[in-house]
């Protein structure tokens, strides 16, 4: 597969390319090169941590221009994609700043993926070689890149981070070379532009074949600026990030984001709420961004006498629409902000709340578009339906990506006629320009004909306070063709939950009759992504057998 030469100019005009320049959401800095910027600012300032190791701004700089050499030696070129598959660890950092200075292209892969996800990855990107690790989690990484390589004839060499010594494969160390830094730049050729590609990166895949989304450096700076401003986001804060840096949130919000404003980020490699709140405490850690799950954890995990999230300001939840009912009970038992974001891969940003909102928008809303970007709600004729009707949130601005990778049909369907990518999800906006996610399109319930919002019932479940998670799809019923049906995680000490006890709750919220789940689901926990996101197709596929 030859390597991809499209730039922005491939999606965006000259005037739009100028616009976008002069308005400051672009910049004329690459990756690498913002980070030289800021090592000359900040030289020996912490810039990004995780348990083990640390990185000032001027370690970050030096490495990532080593390794870049060292991978040029081994034939890496301009255009070429390298995938890796890493846990929170700084060696991310150094690679993506390095792949960056000789303008190959980062493919990240989240740890949780297995074979078929990692081995569609590194095919259709058509990966030139690979970074991960030799065990994490008691799972072999590096076995299975070994197992892949027959099937993935691109993939030339897989390099080992933090390796043991243990294993056959070249140690990524190993093409950090010495010597001096001025030669060593001259060596590594002209920097890549942040117009060029920069990043592919792979959509969850909840209900088909992950897309790669194929973005420039300047489409994800847009949104991790926008983001700054809207939190007002300095050099004094510590990002906490649990949230997969091989992932978008990660990747923009626990790198990008802290990198360009200064500031300090604590990455940790495995999630568990009450290790979270210890190292929040510890580590000072003012704002994260992570799917809404992590926080309902946190929230579960909590106890007054032993925790002190005092330093956390805001915690802002991405991936999937926040309910209301944990905004409100977040600030009750924990005391910061919690914010609401949607994005998706392809933009990263579509709309948000930010720290000048007032509080309720957060309960009622998940946020207006920032940052020069335009957002509509359109009918199925891609144009704009009106104000509090429901359509397809569809985005149009400096963070969209150039393309999927290697699927000019899929690339080309995105788009209405007024060139606003629709999103497959649906959602109202208000006069004020304020949207609320109400699902996907897919995430529609039809019981006899009357469309039922799963998000709206959702809702209203999640105020039980013995029901930590829900989901609610639709079960096939021959008569109706479908009717509602609630899987439900119970709340740790909780008592059990019934039909009748949802049902009342739901009639106490004038929930019409004929939207009442009719079918209760106790499950221990979720199918869920990586990124926080529930499977309901697998939910769908386990009520429709258990029907049989």
């Amino acid at each position: 597969m030859s390597a991809p030469t499209k730039t922005v100019r491939d999606r965006y005009t000259e005037d739009q390319i100028a616009g976008f320049y002069a308005a400051g959401y672009w910049a004329p800095s690459s990756f690498n090169a913002l980070v030289a910027e800021e090592a000359e600012r900040r030289g020996d300032q912490t810039f990004i941590f995780d348990s083990t190791t640390s990185l000032t701004y001027a370690d970050l700089r030096e490495k990532a221009l080593r390794l870049a050499v060292g991978l040029r030696r081994q034939g890496v070129e301009r255009g070429d994609r390298v995938a890796v598959q890493l846990p929170n660890w700084t060696d991310f950092a150094v690679v993506a700043a390095a792949l960056s200075r000789i303008g190959a292209i980062l493919v990240p892969i989240m740890p949780i993926y297995r074979e078929e996800e990692v081995g569609y990855v590194l095919r259709h990107s058509g990966a030139v070689a690979a970074v991960t690790c030799e065990e994490f989690r008691g799972f072999g990484h590096l076995a299975m890149f070994e197992e892949l390589r027959s099937s993935t004839p691109d993939l030339r060499t897989v390099y080992v981070a933090r390796a043991t010594g243990s294993a056959d494969a070249p140690a990524l160390d190993s093409l950090v070379v010495d010597g001096d830094l001025a030669e060593l730049d001259a060596e590594a050729g002209p920097d890549s532009s942040p117009d060029d590609g920069f990043l592919i990166v792979y959509t969850s895949g909840t209900t088909s074949r992950p897309k790669g989304c194929y973005h420039t450096f300047n489409t994800v700076r847009a949104s991790a600026t926008a983001i700054m401003k809207s939190l007002d986001y300095t050099e004094n804060d510590v990002e906490f990030g649990p949230s997969p840096v091989t992932h978008s949130t990660g990747l923009v919000t626990s790198v990008v984001l802290p990198l360009i404003a200064g500031a300090k980020s604590y990455l940790m490699e495995a999630w568990d709420p009450q290790e979270g709140l210890n190292r929040i405490e510890q580590h000072g850690c003012t704002v994260t961004v992570t799917a809404t799950p992590f926080l309902q954890m946190l929230m579960g995990a909590y106890d007054p006498s032993k925790h002190d999230a005092s330093s956390m300001r805001l915690w802002v939840c991405a991936g999937s629409p926040i309910p209301g009912a944990i905004v409100e009970k977040s600030h009750e038992l924990l005391g910061f902000q919690t914010l609401s974001l949607y994005g998706r891969s392809e933009n990263f940003l579509t709309t948000m709340c930010t720290v000048s909102d007032p509080p309720e928008r957060s309960v009622t809303s998940d946020g207006s578009a920032l940052q020069g970007a335009e957002v509509k709600v359109v009918g199925g004729d891609g144009l704009e339906v009106p104000r509090g009707e429901e359509g397809d949130i569809a985005y149009r601005g400096p963070s969209h990506m150039i393309e999927y990778y290697d699927d000019p049909e899929q690339t080309a369907e995105l788009f209405t006629p007024e060139g606003f990518s629709r999103s497959g999800d649906l959602g109202r906006m208000d006069t004020d320009g304020f949207v609320r996610v109400t699902g996907r399109l897919k995430d529609i319930i039809i019981r006899g004909g009357l469309n039922i919002s799963a998000r709206e019932i959702e809702d209203h479940l999640l105020r039980h306070p013995a029901i930590a998670s829900v989901a609610i799809v639709g079960m096939p019923d021959e008569r109706l063709g479908e009717k509602v049906c609630a899987y439900v995680v119970l709340a740790e000490g909780q008592p059990a939950v019934t039909l009748d006890d949802i049902t009342a709750l739901l009639h106490e919220h004038k929930v019409a009759t004929q939207k009442l789940p009719e079918r209760l689901e106790i499950v221990p926990a979720m199918p869920m992504t990586a990124t926080g996101k529930i499977q309901k197709h697998v939910l769908r596929a386990d009520i429709q057998a258990k029907l049989g």
